[in-house]
């Protein structure tokens, strides 16, 4: 706590952002004992020690308060008062701002106090900022939870002397007890929170498309169309770390960077949920399987939203569409002689009276020996296998030893059309430059000899095999689940065809785990090639191999690993999550989660490298420019140096990412933010080179605001809220990737304000989250 916090007080309005942080300080004064000392001035100004002035109230709280005093929840809902509730109550949009503060409140209850004389930094900033609209707000009923909140940190004695005595001391203006005590050496400008103001802007039209959820994408002639998709997940649970960067993250990361290149850009996923897996799910809660489905697809609907991807349209695999171009796809390759009937000895079990699809049964896998294996694959050794294949077969819905029994079904003619899906593999995986997984795995199933392929179950829920004397059958997931591409495409648009039916003029790129390759190298493209017509087959294949868990496994029945909700209940924001899953993304190999590595990045590489360039450069460019971009000369050898530089990077940067190389890609863009913390070191940013050397100055921030512009752009893919934030702060659009690094915000242009981009993790988070989320061993 500082001895004294010295503040210049002018006459203040009632609702204005001078007046509520007036109001914060002095609560904040009354709640942690500090001396408030009060000066008349021109303008709102606090320095909190002789060494330290701060510009932010919040900032400025935060030091009173002592900043490893709150925890990362609290960080969090600060900074979410800082962007979606003051600015409203500074725009005057009370309504929007109340039902924000409403919706924090009852979302992280944990964050503010209970009791009135529990209050914390957090109480404080809201207070300070609502208190003059909730008191004279004539109906809060349509807000309990904030109002409830009000009138019990109000009962606090501390909190009402801190605003009766910003009420005297602003009615007449602060009047000094001594000028020769509290005379200020430092005079701090008050920087406002970032906002757009497209009136203040002088950039060069960069700026990028977005996504825009109200117009269709469809491809376009002479223009690169880019079709993305990520491998379907599983309805029937939650999805986990590794789930999320193997594909959904990886191929979110790279939809951006294609619409950040100007790229025509489609990008698609949604649940799968046809199959085995989901009926034993089902009969294991108790529930139908469409409320099983319907329950589990909005839970994934909520992480992925929550992760800021942006899928043009995330679906389901149980639709009217699916049933349609399957059982089309079905009957094309029926017609063609794709198809196969043959007589199947399969288990069945005679308590329950049913024929065990493969995820009804485990038992010993014939090659590893592992005990738990399923019917369809072994999770120990990654081999593909027949239900009669396991040893010691039992049925998983009731433990019994099976008995064979002979069904009929359909397979796919794999063997015959080996030779079209080997020809467009080799071409494909050339052309679209596969990752070596990707590669290999494709290979091994070609070498080893593709066989006919049972494409039907013996199942209820699934898609109807639209075939005489098969009607009691549905198709198997894996020659069902792929076609649920095309079909969440139709969902979103009846001009689906021109996306999938379109080879010469859409390129595929799918993303997925190294489980799930031989379904999209070999046997939907086998679906398409049989059907006759031109469809659009892969162009690239992007896998990962497995994120394990501090030394261990994700488990979900051992309560061990982060699941896609626990993500957001840690209350560390979405972009240090991509940033972190990202920087590990396991390409070429498995990679780890540990939390101390992920503390260690948000502390190191975030905040100290990417945060501390911003925050530097725009926090100086307000404190001595107004926020105004100066006239600048970028011909010195700092500059010119600096463009080359940036510009090798660049190029390295898009040679990277055009081949998929999404983890070298974020390496590379956060070594341009190194290279910017370079230059202003060498540069000397200081108030001496603005007082000695006024023209190196100039060019020196109006280099590096450019240089933070580039860098919201190269980090969009990975980090889009962090990129928006950079973008607010410049009062810039979001702009494109460019070839080239060039000065596109002018001279005289004004920027937005200043923000944190990212909060310090204290170290101790390890051992509580360990605690709650397991290790690996555990």
């Amino acid at each position: 706590m500082p001895a004294a916090i010295k503040i210049t007080v002018p006459k203040l309005s009632a609702n204005t952002k001078p007046y509520a942080n007036a109001l914060k300080l002095s609560i904040a004064a009354q709640v942690t004992g500090a001396k408030l000392v009060e000066t008349p001035g021109d303008a709102l100004t606090f320095v909190v020690s002789n060494d330290v002035s701060l510009t932010d109230a919040n900032a400025a709280l935060k030091y009173i308060f002592n900043a490893t005093a709150f925890n990362a929840l609290q960080s969090v809902v600060i900074e979410k008062e800082e962007t979606s509730v003051s600015p409203l109550v500074i725009k005057r949009r009370i309504d929007q701002a109340f039902q924000n503060a409403e919706e924090i409140l009852t979302k992280h209850a944990d964050a503010f106090a209970k009791e009135a004389s529990s209050v914390t930094l957090v109480d404080v900033i809201y207070y300070g900022t609502l208190f003059e609209t909730l008191s004279s707000a004539k109906d809060l009923s349509k807000y309990p939870t904030l109002s409830a909140w009000f009138n019990n940190v109000s009962k606090n004695e501390k909190f009402t002397a801190g605003v009766e005595h910003v009420k005297e001391q602003t009615n007449k203006g602060a009047k000094p007890k001594n000028k020769a005590v509290f005379a200020e050496k430092k005079v701090a400008k008050e920087i406002p929170k970032p906002v757009f103001n497209k009136a203040t802007q002088k950039v060069n039209n960069v700026a990028a498309k977005g996504l825009d959820q109200s117009v269709k994408v469809l491809p376009k002639d002479n223009e690169r169309n880019v079709l993305i998709t990520s491998a379907l997940p599983y309805v029937n649970n939650v999805p986990h770390l590794g789930n999320i960067v193997g594909s959904t993250l990886s191929a979110d990361v790279y939809a951006r960077y294609c619409r950040a290149r100007g790229y025509n850009t489609a990008f698609f996923c949604g649940t799968d949920e046809y199959g085995t897996a989901t009926e034993t799910k089902a009969l294991e809660e108790g529930v139908s399987c469409k409320a099983l489905c319907d329950k589990y697809n909005a839970i994934h609907n909520a992480v992925y939203e929550w992760f800021d991807l942006s899928f043009d349209l995330f679906g389901r695999t149980t639709t009217d569409k699916q049933t349609e171009i399957a059982q089309d796809i079905f009957l094309k390759n029926y017609k063609n002689g794709n198809i196969i009937k043959e007589t199947m000895t399969q288990l069945f079990c005679e308590k329950c009276s049913r024929f065990l699809a493969d995820r009804y049964v485990e038992g010993t896998c014939p090659h590893c020996k592992y005990d738990d294996a399923r019917g369809d694959q072994c999770d120990a050794c990654g081999k593909l296998l027949n239900a009669t294949d396991l040893v010691n077969p039992r049925c998983k819905l009731d433990g019994n030893a099976p008995i064979t029994k002979d069904s009929n079904h359909l397979f796919l003619d794999l063997a015959k059309l080996q030779p079209e899906i080997e020809a467009a593999f080799k071409q494909s995986a050339v052309d679209g430059k596969w990752s070596a997984n990707g590669v290999n795995i494709t290979q091994s199933w070609l070498k080893e000899g593709l066989r006919p392929r049972c494409i039907t179950r013996d199942l209820k829920w699934g898609t109807p095999v639209p075939l005489e004397g098969y009607e009691d059958k549905v198709f198997y997931v894996w020659f069902d689940a792929p076609i649920g591409y095309p079909s969440i495409t139709a969902n979103y648009t009846n001009e689906w065809e021109k996306w999938w039916k379109n080879p010469e003029n859409v390129k595929l790129y799918q993303f997925m785990g190294k489980d799930n390759v031989p379904f999209h190298s070999v046997i939907f493209p086998g679906c398409e090639i049989g059907t006759g017509e031109k469809w659009t087959v892969v162009n690239h294949i992007s896998t990962c191999e497995y994120l394990n868990y501090e030394g261990g496994k994700f488990s979900k029945s051992r309560n061990v690993g982060v699941f896609g909700n626990n993500a957001e209940a840690t209350g560390i924001p979405p972009s240090v999550w991509r940033y972190y899953l990202m920087s590990v993304r396991p390409e070429t190999s498995d990679s780890m989660f540990t939390w101390n590595e992920f503390i260690t990045k948000n502390n190191s590489e975030l905040l100290n490298n990417l945060g501390n360039f911003v925050n530097r450069a725009i926090r100086f460019i307000f404190a001595k420019y107004d926020g105004v971009i100066p006239k600048a000369d970028f011909s010195g050898k700092l500059e010119t140096d600096l463009i080359k530089d940036v510009n090798e990077l660049l190029k390295q940067y898009i040679d990277t990412m055009e081949n998929v190389k999404l983890r070298s890609g974020l390496g590379i863009a956060m070594n341009i933010s190194a290279r910017g913390n370079q230059y202003l070191q060498e540069a000397n940013l200081s108030n001496a080179l603005f007082d000695e050397s006024r023209p190196k100055c100039d060019a020196v921030v109006a280099t590096a605001a450019n240089l933070i512009y580039l860098l919201s752009a190269v980090l969009s893919p990975y980090m889009p809220a962090a990129s928006e934030s950079m973008c607010r702060q410049l009062n810039a659009p979001l702009r494109t990737i460019p070839d080239e690094f060039a000065m596109d915000i002018k001279e005289s242009h004004v920027l937005g304000g200043a923000e944190y981009l990212f909060t310090r993790i204290d170290e101790k988070m390890e051992e509580v989250w360990k605690g709650k989320y397991g290790t690996g061993s555990s």
